[in-house]
């Protein structure tokens, strides 16, 4: 069994934090994603800073696409490994 995660990249922590609680409904997942806040380079402002939703996929069932498309809904993207 291979330890593949995701990581989505979203612009602020509510849609990070949304993102995260959706993810279980959408790709019925069963473990709890991890919430990261990733401060742009130079920056201490929380303004500046983007958040990360890491979510483990041990199974490797869920489809990079569908996350793609997933993590657009709140403007942001996913990380390739």
């Amino acid at each position: 069994m291979s330890d593949v995660r995701h990581v989505l990249v979203l612009p602020d922590r509510d849609a990070a934090q949304e993102a995260a609680r959706a993810l279980g409904e959408r790709f019925e997942t069963d473990e709890e994603p991890e919430l990261v806040r990733d401060a742009l380079a130079g920056e201490d402002d929380a303004e500046d800073a983007q958040w990360l939703v890491v979510l483990r996929d041990a199974e490797s069932r869920l489809d990079a696409a569908e996350l793609d498309a997933f993590a657009g809904e709140w403007d942001g993207w996913r990380e390739e490994p």
